[in-house]
């Protein structure tokens, strides 16, 4: 992918970065001062065998470790400080960046379900999983390795080219670790988010997975993927294990070479026996940084490809630009030459389609499956952008609306009903923290779910999920219903509303209809069987993705369905085409 896809994500992410910009200031001065404290066990030990063994003084000595004592104080009050600093840098960043994240996100998600979409907070956290955490602190202290070299170079040069090419040798072999690990974690990490996905997809249909024999099966397929997800994480935990032990182990034979070294040239009265451990002391010092970035160089990735994952989901999905907030509209949807082609797909859905839906109509909206009907139902609820035509709702085209200004007008209920693990209130009160008790009531009785409710272990207040009741089909329906209905919308768009619902449903489903209708508000319902469209004035025929009729009910009815007087009397039985 060119640069310029990532230019405006990485702008927003720098953005958020550089409003911490003086606290990283902090932080380095405080690492400035807490690495120069280091060398305090480096100098305490040339006085121990420099001075005090040689004059034997105990008042000396004890001066000294006072003086240590008070300088690793405030080393240690140093380091807590900076990492209390970024931990707060990291958390900032994150609260900055959390709304817009998970904006993008979940619109990311409505019109194009893919990898992106889908780990977009959780690159988020990775992120901010590396802020917070001591590996970034040795990117502050990586540039007193240099001031360390150069001090045990001063005792010796001999010394220093030891110290010198162990750390260049540690950082090849950083350098060679993130070449070859690459690619395992890259595997490791895929295969990892598959087994995860699929898991949720079993889990989420355990009754059909039961109820079907299908258990062994599914298990099966998970356990081929987790398998495969475990290879790979176990090979790359193999390669970053075998590189870690070496660190560790180059960086204690470095020190006790350091050591050697040092005996040998004290012995050539080169240097001075405090020299010989001081420097050793330096050489751990310095090196530490090192090990921690090889240490934890997965960290190092996960977080860069959070970053660059972050960085294009933020220039795919912009910023949504504040709209000018427009007056409560009327129940009118004017449709003129719609197309919209789905989201990763080259061919359109919905092909010109025109028609209109006055206050206090009904529309049903038939055809055989795959026909646009759920297409459609997306385009007029705002998830999915028309390719061409127009959407109006009264005399502003949908775009000209926020998409929660827009959700509030146009009630919507899928296909497929969710309901979040939380009250039965909260579901219908679209998950709002501090909703109005009398609209969640008033919405609930519009769906006649008002009686179904009570009956509940505790009515409005009973639990959903799996710590909670279980809903049929049809009664979670009801509470889609309801929530469709919360905050009095205009517009009710309605898909394959009658799929779950028994007689008792139905009649429910048209009393709301009915009552919507009185209030000279619309609705729009997408349809297979015909008592879905008992209530509908208006019929709009769909097939594949054409519109082939549009009028009112009877005469539709009666040019496209040979039961038509059934369904028009009764709405009995049968499919509508």
């Amino acid at each position: 992918m060119t640069a310029s896809l990532f230019t405006p994500g990485l702008q927003e992410l720098k953005a958020a970065r550089s409003e911490s910009r003086q606290l990283y200031w902090f932080v380095g001065l405080f690492s400035a001062f807490a690495n120069l404290l280091m060398l305090t066990g480096p100098l305490y030990m040339l006085q121990i065998y420099d001075r005090v063994l040689g004059s034997r003084s105990v008042e000396t000595l004890l001066a000294l470790t006072l003086l240590v004592a008070f300088l690793y104080g405030i080393m240690g009050l140093l380091d807590y400080s900076r990492s209390r600093i970024m931990a707060r840098v990291g958390v900032r960043f994150q609260a900055r960046l959390d709304q817009r994240v998970f904006d993008a996100a979940i619109r990311k998600s409505a019109v194009d379900d893919d990898d992106l979409s889908g780990t977009g907070l959780r690159d988020l956290e990775a992120v901010q999983r590396l802020m917070t955490s001591p590996a970034l602190m040795s990117v502050f202290d990586i540039p007193w390795t240099a001031v360390f070299l150069a001090g045990i170079w001063v005792f010796h040069p001999f010394m220093g080219m030891l110290a010198l090419g162990g750390g260049a040798l540690l950082i090849i072999t950083a350098m060679i670790n993130r070449w070859i690990s690459q690619t395992a974690l890259v595997e490791a990490n895929i295969g990892a988010y598959q087994a995860d996905k699929m898991s949720d997809q079993i889990q989420h249909e355990a009754e059909m997975i039961q109820s079907m024999g299908m258990l062994n099966s599914t298990f099966e397929a998970w356990k081929l993927k987790r398998s495969k997800a475990l290879l790979a994480q176990l090979a790359a935990s193999d390669v970053s294990s075998v590189f870690s032990n070496l660190t560790k182990i180059f960086r204690l034979f470095l020190q006790s070479a350091m050591l050697g070294l040092g005996a040998y040239l004290a012995l050539q009265n080169k240097v001075s026996p405090g020299a010989m451990i001081a420097s050793s002391i330096l050489m751990g010092r310095a090196l530490a940084p090192v090990e921690m970035l090889i240490n934890q160089w997965a960290l190092f990735q996960r977080s860069r490809k959070g970053w660059n994952n972050l960085a294009l989901l933020l220039s795919q999905v912009p910023p949504e630009v504040p709209k000018t907030a427009l007056p409560r509209p009327a129940a009118k949807l004017t449709v003129r030459n719609l197309t919209v082609v789905p989201p990763r797909q080259d061919r359109a859905a919905l092909k010109m389609v025109n028609f209109m839906l006055e206050p206090g109509q009904a529309l049903g909206v038939i055809g055989p499956s795959g026909c646009g009907k759920t297409t459609l139902a997306r385009a007029i609820t705002g998830v999915w952008q028309p390719a061409g035509g127009s959407l109006k709702l009264d005399s502003a085209a949908l775009d000209q609306y926020d998409q929660a200004v827009l959700g509030g007008y146009i009630g919507y209920l899928p296909q497929r009903v969710h309901l979040f693990d939380s009250t039965i209130a909260q579901n219908i009160a679209k998950m709002a923290l501090s909703p109005d008790p009398e609209k969640i009531v008033i919405a609930a009785k519009k769906a006649a779910a008002h009686e179904m409710i009570l009956d509940l272990p505790d009515g409005y207040d009973s639990l959903i999920g799996d710590s909670g009741v279980q809903l049929s089909g049809g009664q979670m329906q009801r509470v889609g219903l309801a929530r469709a209905l919360y905050g009095d919308p205009v517009l009710l768009v309605l898909d394959e509303p009658n799929s779950n619902l028994d007689n008792d449903g139905n009649e429910a489903l048209n009393i709301a209809i009915r009552g919507m209708k009185a209030q000279n508000k619309s609705v729009l319902i997408m349809a297979h069987r015909p008592a879905a469209i008992k209530e509908c004035d208006l019929l709009l025929v769909l097939n594949n993705g054409a519109q082939s009729a549009f009028g009112p009910r009877e005469d539709i009815l009666k040019s496209t369905v040979q039961n038509h007087q059934t369904i028009t009397t009764s709405g009995g039985p049968g499919g509508l085409i």
